[in-house]
């Protein structure tokens, strides 16, 4: 399934020091609850955690909703250990079945 289905991902990773993943997750959540409502909100938002207190929050927007997309911002410097990784992906395909 292509065409139609295409969406631009944002890809947000920020790691936190040890025993902070919690507390940057929560940071993550409440950053991602602030995202635009509406016509202007992402088709869907999901968090993620993983080992060594990582944290990753994807937003899903529609093409046309442009190249200034809204992202989250950099967590405070007490709840993180390095510069956030962001990421833009371009959907290609859609396999049928995933």
């Amino acid at each position: 399934m292509t065409g139609d289905h295409r969406v631009l991902t944002l890809m947000w990773e920020a790691r936190a020091p040890e025993g902070r993943g919690p507390d940057l997750l929560e940071w993550t959540r409440t950053r991602a609850t602030e995202l635009p409502d509406g016509p202007s909100a992402p088709l869907r938002t999901e968090l993620f955690q993983a080992p060594q207190d990582r944290v990753l929050c994807l937003t899903w927007w529609r093409p046309e909703d442009g190249p200034d997309l809204p992202e989250l911002p950099e967590p405070p410097p007490e709840l993180i250990t390095r510069a956030v990784h962001r990421w833009r992906f371009e959907s290609v395909e859609v396999l049928a079945g995933t």
